[in-house]
């Protein structure tokens, strides 16, 4: 089982008797029944695993459960034996988005206490804002695919190693050409493999990059699969929509054309805010929306008319890009343009990291590829993302930290290739990799 950082999460849910019911929400294959049912069977001398899913589509226990008692009859129907008390028993819901009587009906069991109950599901986000969500009772967490940290511990990376780069990121020292070898490898590796567990399984563990394509290519048409569940209004333009998120990678500017979705020349963004919303609550897409005035809080002079959309794992858009010919991305080959795999994993990892993600775009002034709001600061973190060796080559974000210019943001960080540990005024460049640490 890979180390996974929702675990101290859930370790410390475990330990707390009062505390409110957690709900686990993320797209399919991130992890979450895996981590929670390893974690929880460990935690608890009886353990209740409910599959809600495979209920829907087999005796409907839970199908018309609107009160406690209704609860429990079904729940005893099928677990009775290995049911006790809230000391030592835990209800794991799982799939709970088939059954959004049961979301309704978590105050009452948690008001209850009779067993402790943890819940999961893949499209929840969805479901979540169609339902009655019972607040005081419920506390959510999001997953996400393994960020890159937790790709170097896959990779038996110790943390001691990792906490020398962390230094080396604070004190912005100088990396032995070695270590920095070391890492750029397995940032590219990362590139290759993602971070769904059960493609970095057959990367890292098993060495099979076929089997780790399959896997790869079955996450994504599981993600077509639920695109068309959706209502008839909706489905074929959420499809279309995720099916054209490849061309824009290849892009330029990667940003949506509301256009060409159904070829509507005048389209605007308002037109598919519903199909936005499920790509984004379903956790299959990442959101990066622009910004021309790059002042915090950045919501407030962000565009909804202009976003870019990312894959919520790069491994799968490296399949699409290149199947099993890994070697242009091993090698960083330069005859390649990897731009969008770099951005789509800095874009996993802020996104992993709990940031909203914006971008800068200014005719005047140019693109910067990622703008986050800096709390501590209460300023804007302006990120710039190079693949190649043009690591000095930009245009707009000088002008966003040039304590001559207009905006003066504090700072803001180039990742590329380079082993450079530099900062020149408010603009600091890092190798790639450094992004775990933003």
């Amino acid at each position: 089982m890979f180390k996974r950082k929702i675990e101290s999460i859930l370790q410390k849910y475990y330990g707390d008797p009062q505390a409110k019911i957690l709900i686990v929400k993320g797209a399919r294959q991130v992890g979450k029944s895996f981590i929670i049912r390893n974690t929880a069977s460990r935690a608890f001398s009886n353990y209740v695993e409910v599959d809600l899913k495979a209920d829907f589509y087999g005796q409907q226990l839970f199908l018309d459960v609107r009160t406690l008692k209704e609860f429990h009859v079904a729940l005893s129907s099928a677990y009775g034996r290995s049911l006790h008390d809230a000391s030592d028993t835990i209800v794991f819901l799982d799939e709970i988005q088939f059954y959004p009587n049961l979301i309704t009906l978590l105050k009452d069991l948690w008001q209850e206490s009779r067993f402790r109950y943890i819940a999961s599901g893949s499209l929840l986000g969805i479901t979540m804002k169609h339902v009655f969500i019972p607040m005081g009772a419920v506390q959510e967490q999001d997953m996400f695919p393994m960020d890159f940290e937790e790709f170097l511990w896959a990779n038996g990376v110790g943390t001691e190693a990792i906490d020398f780069l962390r230094e080396s990121f604070l004190s912005l020292s100088p990396l032995p050409d070695a270590i920095h070898a070391r890492f750029l490898g397995l940032f590219r590796d990362y590139l290759v493999a993602g971070g769904l567990p059960d493609s970095v399984t057959e990367y890292v563990l098993n060495k099979n990059i076929a089997q780790m394509r399959v896997q790869q290519s079955l996450t994504y048409r599981y993600y077509m699969d639920d695109c068309s569940q959706y209502d008839a209004a909706h489905k074929l333009k959420i499809m279309r929509i995720y099916e054209s998120m490849i061309s824009y990678m290849s892009n330029r500017v990667k940003r949506i054309q509301f256009k060409a979705i159904e070829g509507i020349d005048k389209a605007r963004a308002d037109r598919y805010r519903d199909e936005f919303d499920y790509l984004l609550a379903s956790g299959i897409a990442i959101g990066v929306q622009a910004s021309s005035n790059p002042t915090y809080p950045l919501v407030q002079s962000s565009s909804k008319n202009l976003i870019k959309l990312y894959f919520n794992d790069v491994g799968i858009l490296s399949d699409l890009l290149y199947k099993t010919n890994v070697m242009p991305l091993l090698r960083g080959d330069s005859a390649v343009n990897l731009g969008s795999v770099y951005e789509t994993a800095v874009a996993m990892e802020l996104k992993a990291h709990g940031h909203d993600l914006f971008y800068f775009d200014s005719k005047k002034t140019g693109e910067v590829d990622f703008l986050v709001n800096d709390y501590e600061g209460l300023s804007v973190l302006p990120i710039e993302v190079k693949s190649g060796s043009d690591q000095g080559n930009f245009r707009a974000i000088p002008k966003l930290v040039d304590s001559e210019g207009g905006y003066k943001l504090p700072k803001g960080y180039v990742l590329g290739n380079r082993n450079t540990m530099a900062r020149a005024g408010n603009l600091i460049t890092l190798p790639i990799y450094m992004a775990m640490f933003l």
